[in-house]
């Protein structure tokens, strides 16, 4: 797949591996500059160094996409570094791990409040940011943010992360409201079972397990990083200029509704 993103600066935060490393390669393949945002220090700057080997512009940005003045600097630094910023991917977003999973009874306030920081807030900071500056430098640009298909079905277990993608949902369409007459599109992807570092284990270490996972996956298949990058590809290139407050849902057919045959 390829558009033209030349000219173009954008901001991935999370980017230092599985999807959101996806997207910054695909985005620099099309031409763009990209900022890495990520907390982690040896795998930003190793996706910068994948740029880089692209010919396109980049640098490591360390960042709490939760800290609202870390997000402040963050955006300013961007504009500063690359003279303006095109397009903003919200990819940053954390999960608890299984063994820290309970039932509402049993969910604690720390908890709630560690996924909703990141997952919910994270997005506000960097999306009202980033719109500061769009519109700064004129109006026009793009924001996609990364939710999941755990922000349209329920999922047992994870009381903050469902109601953080749910609201990620929402709040991009009431954004791309609002962000419309000043020429910014705002859309959202939910993600469906996405084959990463931390999930490979969780699709492949038990044949069982897996036969169960994929039973409720029409395609048959886990999703790779590059299937959302591609779709944020298309997101953010001008063939997708008519397209806002809209969300896109990269799951394999998971949530069409698809049942056992009887």
């Amino acid at each position: 797949m390829k558009v033209d993103l030349g000219g173009k600066t954008a901001l991935v935060t999370g980017a230092g591996r599985n999807i959101g490393r996806a997207i910054a390669l695909r985005f620099a393949e099309n031409g763009a500059d990209v900022a890495v945002n990520e907390i982690d220090r040896v795998a930003g700057p190793e996706v910068v160094k994948e740029i880089q080997a692209l010919g396109r512009r980049s640098f490591f940005v360390e960042a709490d996409v939760g800290d609202r003045e870390a997000v402040d600097a963050m955006v300013a630094r961007v504009a500063e570094t690359f003279g303006r910023l095109d397009i903003l991917v919200n990819n940053a977003g954390i999960n608890l791990p299984a063994e820290e999973r309970a039932p509402i009874q049993g969910f604690s306030d720390e908890k709630w409040r560690r996924i909703l920081r990141t997952d919910l807030d994270g997005v506000f900071y960097c999306s009202r940011a980033a719109a500061q500056q769009m519109i700064k430098q004129g109006g026009g640009g793009v924001i996609i943010n990364i939710a999941s298909v755990a922000g349209l079905v329920p999922l047992r277990l994870q009381t903050s992360f469902v109601a953080a993608k749910a609201a990620v949902v929402n709040l991009t369409r009431s954004m791309a409201l609002e962000l419309a007459p000043e020429g910014i599109r705002v859309n959202v992807i939910a993600p469906g079972s996405i084959l990463t570092e931390g999930t490979k284990a969780l699709f492949y270490s038990d044949p069982e397990k897996t036969k169960r996972i994929l039973a409720s996956i029409p395609l048959k298949r886990p999703g790779e990083p590059d299937d959302v990058a591609y779709a944020a590809l298309y997101l953010a290139s001008p063939e997708a200029g008519y397209v806002t407050g809209s969300l896109l849902v990269v799951d394999g057919g998971w949530t069409a509704g698809y049942t056992r045959d009887w």
